[in-house]
């Protein structure tokens, strides 16, 4: 499926529904849908997208793209997983796309967690030189950006589970990624992971914004 065609049915989607003389009936229906087939995660992703469990991301706030994008992965067998490959091949195009719709409008909501205080300024030094330019204000979740991936906030379980995918090809690896992880050990060892893991974690006061 070429990324103009989501693209354009996205960018549609937004312009209905950022339409100042209200939405239309339609719209309403494809809110409404989106809700009810993202109702069915709430299992193991939490209320409106926010999970309450580690194991588990939250996807509230998502981009569409990006979450359009990791389903259809799921769905193609190009990330690994347990179950999630299953649930994936259950939703059409248009499914997946009201679904994501319906996250971007929901608030994402920064996980309560522990973190060691010690790492967090070294994380933040990591970030800004290896991660800030494609993961944005450190890695926020972000309103007015194409293509942000939420970073800061999110549970520290998850993100190392992605990160040990990643780097075990169970996971499609982005080559500018994978150039500046690699860098970034080298110069700096595993214990740069826990630094930005840390950093991450203990954004847990900032709006979407």
């Amino acid at each position: 499926m070429a990324k103009h065609r989501l693209i354009t049915a996205l960018a549609g989607g937004a312009l209905a529904l950022g339409l100042s003389h209200g939405v239309s009936a339609e719209d309403l229906t494809d809110i409404a849908t989106g809700k009810m087939l993202v109702d069915t995660c709430a299992g193991c992703h939490g209320t409106h997208g926010n999970s309450v469990g580690p194991a588990s991301p939250s996807i509230a706030g998502m981009d569409p793209l990006v979450f359009v994008d990791m389903m259809i992965a799921f769905q193609e067998g190009d990330t690994y997983s347990t179950i999630m490959g299953r649930i994936a091949r259950g939703y059409s195009e248009d499914e997946l796309i009201q679904m994501g719709e319906y996250l971007k409008e929901q608030a994402f909501q920064p996980v309560d967690q522990s973190y060691d205080e010690s790492l967090v300024a070294d994380g933040e030094e990591l970030h800004d030189r290896f991660c800030e330019k494609c993961h944005e204000e450190g890695g926020k979740a972000l309103v007015d950006v194409e293509d942000y991936i939420i970073l800061a906030g999110q549970w520290t379980p998850y993100l190392e589970n992605a990160m040990a995918d990643f780097r075990a090809d169970r996971r499609m690896l982005p080559k500018k990624m994978g150039r500046k992880l690699d860098q970034m050990l080298e110069e700096h060892g595993e214990e740069s992971l826990d630094a930005l893991y840390a950093y991450y974690a203990s954004q847990q006061d900032y709006k979407q914004e």
